[in-house]
Order: structure tokens, then C-alpha cells, then sequence
């Protein structure tokens, strides 16, 4: 039997999609217009319609593209190339909320890996997949920016820092149940839907949204602070044992913690600058001419 063109997945989406309801396409045209008032060009307006109608229907259907394709003149090839192309961008049904654990070197080596793979196990889901009731969609995420917090999760984009697996196994349980999760910076959770309108360029609404600000660890401004010349808290480092060189390992019954004095970015700098000087009481590295003179 020959097969038709039509009969054979390619990954495109099959055309005609089914409309929208007349409701929600009125609905959907007054936003879209909205949105377009932005742009000096309509094409660039095509990221936000895309998380329009993932608002509409929690991810980017065939309807959606279709959708964006008629707003905007474009062929649905080419609002699939995008919206196939950002990670952002559901290509299926999927949860209310979208847990994305972190999974990249930092996170993974701080937890990262054993907590994506608890969740896998206590949610019986694999990558990218949700959970029966339609709750939570586990992914794993290659960085979310949040270094200094790491391991860090990330529900609907929302940071939830310093998790182990047993903080995100309580996460996931609590939002499954219903009950009142909040971030660890940042606005206030909320449904998957209704973040993507938030993306779509709509203000959020909800009372103290607005006014929650998130914010970057202490390590994130490091040096931005030593571009600006101030001042560093001070060290904590080991405290050298009597009659041996700094950072040896401290006697029982020592502190193994001593303030000491944090130099300046100009101090840093002119250190590199200085010969490497050695002690002569130092045996294995002996200073004078006769270690320069290889005796």
C-alpha cells in the first residue's frame, strides 16, 4: 500500500489545527494586539504570542501556532522552528507547575544529580514528564543561574535554593497537596498558565507581586564589589601551627579558624608583582647563595 505524504511523521504539526473557541479567540486577538504595539516590526513580536497561547493552554499547541502564524503573517514553519528551538516553550501538555532541577557541574556536584533522581523515583516520572494527577512536570536544567545557591530548583521559574533531596521531595508534596509553597526569593507562585501570560508581558496583578524583588548571593557580587573598591569581609582560614609555614594543620585544642587581614584589590595586585621569597629556615626550600649556587 503507498503511503501519502500526509500519513508520515515528520515532527511538523498536521494542519488544519482546530480553531480556537470564538471566546477565546476574541479574547486572545485584544492581547495579541496589545502585544504587537510594542514592536516596530510585527516579527518580533512572535516570543510573546508564544507565551500567550502557552497561557491559553499551559503549552504551545497546533492551535497555538497556528494562531501566531495568522497574527503575524508568517508560515506555521516558522513559528514551529521557534518555538521548538527555546526550552521555555512546552511542546505538550504538561503540570501546573514546572519542577526544573538544576543538573549542570556546580549544582550536580553539590546534590544536584541525587536530587533529580529522588524526585524521579518519589514522583515515578522520568525527564520531562508529568505526574498522573497533572501536578508537576520534572525536568532536568542544564544552569539556572544561581551558582552561588547551589543545588537550586526551580518551580515555574521561581528559585528555590540550597535544596537537598528531602527539602525537594517536601516541595513537590506540597505542591501536589495543594498547600502554600513559597520561593526562596522572589514573586509569590503561581500556576504554570499563569506565568506564561507574566511572559507574555502582562503584570502580575496578585497583591506584593510587584513589590518582591529576588537578589544575588553574596558570591554572585564579589567582584563587582572589588570593582569598586570596597572592602571584602575578612577571611577564615586555618591557623598555622607553632614553627611551621601558614596553612599547615592546626594542634589539637587550636582554633581551626583565625581572622586575618584581607588585602585590598591594589594589595593583591602588587603581591603578584613581588619575587617569590622562601625562608631559610625552611629545609627544603633554603635561601642565600648557596641555594642559588644549586649546593
Amino acid at each position: 500500500m503507498t503511503t501519502s505524504r500526509q500519513d508520515v511523521s515528520l515532527g511538523m504539526p498536521q494542519l488544519p489545527a482546530t480553531p480556537y473557541p470564538a471566546e477565546v479567540r476574541a479574547r486572545l486577538d485584544a492581547d495579541a494586539k496589545e502585544v504587537l504595539a510594542r514592536y516596530p516590526g510585527s516579527r518580533s513580536a512572535l516570543l510573546p504570542l508564544l507565551h500567550l497561547v502557552q497561557s491559553e493552554e499551559g503549552y504551545v499547541s497546533r492551535t497555538g501556532i497556528a494562531f501566531c502564524a495568522e497574527t503575524l503573517d508568517l508560515t506555521t514553519a516558522e513559528v514551529t522552528a521557534v518555538s521548538t528551538f527555546y526550552s521555555m516553550y512546552r511542546r505538550r501538555p504538561s503540570g501546573d507547575y514546572q519542577v526544573g532541577v538544576c543538573t549542570n557541574t556546580l549544582c550536580a556536584v553539590m546534590g544536584g544529580d541525587a536530587i533529580f533522581d529522588t524526585l524521579k523515583e518519589h514522583l515515578g516520572v522520568g525527564n520531562n514528564e508529568t505526574t498522573e494527577d497533572g501536578k508537576v512536570t520534572l525536568e532536568h536544567i542544564e544552569c539556572n543561574a544561581a551558582c552561588d545557591f547551589a543545588p537550586v530548583v526551580m518551580v515555574n521559574w521561581e528559585f528555590f535554593d540550597n535544596q537537598t533531596p528531602e527539602s525537594a521531595t517536601q516541595l513537590v508534596d506540597d505542591l501536589i497537596a495543594g498547600r502554600t509553597v513559597e520561593p526562596t526569593r522572589g514573586a509569590p507562585l503561581c500556576s504554570y498558565k499563569e506565568t506564561a501570560r507574566i511572559l507574555a508581558g502582562f503584570p502580575d496583578e496578585r497583591p506584593g507581586a510587584v513589590e518582591a524583588t529576588g537578589g544575588a548571593g553574596p558570591a554572585s557580587v564579589v567582584g563587582l564589589k572589588l570593582a569598586k573598591g570596597e572592602a571584602l569581609p575578612k577571611a577564615r582560614v586555618v591557623a598555622p601551627r607553632a614553627g611551621q609555614a601558614g596553612g599547615a594543620r592546626p594542634q589539637d585544642g587550636q582554633p581551626h579558624d583565625a581572622q586575618v587581614h584581607d588585602p585590598s584589590p591594589a594589595e593583591r595586585l602588587s603581591s603578584h608583582d613581588a619575587p617569590q621569597q622562601t625562608s631559610a629556615s625552611d629545609p627544603e626550600h633554603p635561601a642565600g647563595p648557596a641555594a642559588e649556587e644549586g649546593e
